[in-house]
C-alpha cells in the first residue's frame, strides 16, 4: 500500500478536537504543550473548552488544526515505533494544511509552524478591510465555466478569482464583494443553482492577499526549512517537491493563488498512490478524495480507535 497523508485546512476546526488523543497519549499532549509555548498563549485551553467563535478566529484556527494533525502523526509514530516517513510516500495539506504536512515530514518544527501560522492567520485577516471581500462555493459548474464567468466581470468592479479548485464540480471563488456578486449572478443566469456564500472574514487565496504574502515572505526568510523526509505535493503546482527553496516559494505564492486540490487528486494514480489518509479533525478531505480520486481507498484518522484499527489493518506493527 502506497500512502498519501493529507491534512485539512481552515473550516475543519471544532472545539474538543484532539482532546481524546491528548488524554490518552503523552506524545499528543506534548504537541499541544509545544504549540502553547510557541504562541505564549494557552491555545490548547481554547481548543478543549473555548467557544466556537474564538477557535474560528483565523489566527487560532490555523495553529490549532496543525497541532491536531501532528498529534495524530505522533500517536501513529508512538504506536508503530516508526517515523511517518517509513509509512507514507507523500503528503499534502489543504491551504494551512501544507504547513502541517511539512511538520509531519520533519521539514518544519512544531514550534516554527505554530509561530508561522499565527503570523499567517493575522496577516490574512488584516490584508483586506472587513466587509470588502468575501468568498463563495459554486457547485455543479466546471472550472472552465467559472473561468468564463470571471472573464466577464469588469475589473472596475474589483477582483474575483478562483481560490480553491477542490473537486469536479466544487470550486470556491474569492474577491471583492461587488465583483463576487456579479459573478454569482452570472452563474445563476447560466442555470447554476447551488451557490453557497461562505462565512469568512476575508477573501483568501486571491490577489487581494498580496499584503499577507509579503508579510509571510519576511517571516519565512527567518526560517531554515529542512529537506522533507518525503515529497510534499504543493497547493500552487500540484507537483511533489523536496527542494526547500521551491517549497518556501510555494508557501508564499499559496496565499495569493488557488489551491489546486482537484489536480492533486487527479495526479495520485500516476504517482502510484493507492490510499489517501486524512490525519486530523473532520472528513472534508476524505470527501473530496472520494469525488476526485474515487479509484483510491480514502479514510480519515481522528481518534485512537480509528488509528489503532488502521494500524492493524495495514499491518504496520
Amino acid at each position: 500500500m502506497t500512502i498519501l497523508a493529507v491534512f485539512p485546512g481552515q473550516g475543519s476546526q471544532k472545539v474538543g478536537m484532539g482532546l481524546e488523543l491528548c488524554n490518552n497519549f503523552k506524545s499528543a499532549q506534548m504537541v499541544f504543550e509545544e504549540v502553547d509555548e510557541a504562541l505564549s498563549f494557552k491555545l490548547s485551553k481554547v481548543m478543549k473548552e473555548g467557544d466556537d467563535e474564538t477557535l474560528k478566529l483565523t489566527e487560532n484556527a490555523q495553529p490549532a488544526l496543525m497541532a491536531t494533525g501532528i498529534a495524530v502523526v505522533r500517536v501513529i509514530e508512538e504506536l508503530t515505533g516508526k517515523t511517518l516517513g517509513k509509512i507514507v510516500s507523500h503528503a499534502a495539506g489543504h491551504s494551512l494544511g501544507e504547513y502541517t504536512s511539512l511538520v509531519s515530514a520533519g521539514s518544519l518544527t512544531i514550534y516554527e509552524a505554530a509561530r508561522l501560522l499565527k503570523i499567517r492567520g493575522m496577516a490574512m485577516q488584516n490584508a483586506v478591510p472587513v466587509g470588502q471581500g468575501s468568498m463563495a462555493a459554486i457547485l455543479g459548474a466546471s472550472i472552465e465555466d467559472i473561468e468564463h464567468f470571471i472573464a466577464l466581470v469588469d475589473s472596475s468592479n474589483g477582483i474575483v478569482e478562483i481560490a480553491n479548485d477542490n473537486a469536479p464540480g466544487q470550486v470556491v471563488v474569492s474577491g471583492n464583494v461587488e465583483a463576487l456578486n456579479i459573478l454569482i449572478q452570472l452563474a445563476k443566469d447560466s442555470g447554476i443553482r447551488k451557490i453557497i456564500p461562505l462565512s469568512v472574514s476575508a477573501p483568501f487565496h486571491c490577489s487581494l492577499m498580496k499584503p499577507a504574502a509579503e508579510n509571510m515572505e519576511i517571516a519565512l526568510k527567518k526560517i531554515k526549512l529542512v529537506e522533507p523526509d518525503f515529497p510534499i505535493i504543493c497547493n500552487v503546482s500540484s507537483i511533489p517537491e523536496t527542494s526547500t527553496q521551491i517549497i518556501k516559494n510555494n508557501l508564499i505564492l499559496q496565499i495569493t493563488h488557488r489551491v489546486r486540490w482537484r489536480e492533486t487528486m487527479e495526479s495520485l494514480s500516476r504517482l502510484g498512490i493507492s490510499q489517501i489518509v486524512e490525519m486530523g479533525t473532520g472528513k472534508v478531505l476524505t470527501g473530496l478524495a472520494k469525488r476526485g480520486a474515487p479509484e483510491l481507498n480514502s479514510l480519515n484518522l481522528e481518534n485512537s480507535e480509528e488509528i489503532l484499527q488502521w494500524i492493524k489493518l495495514e499491518k504496520l506493527v
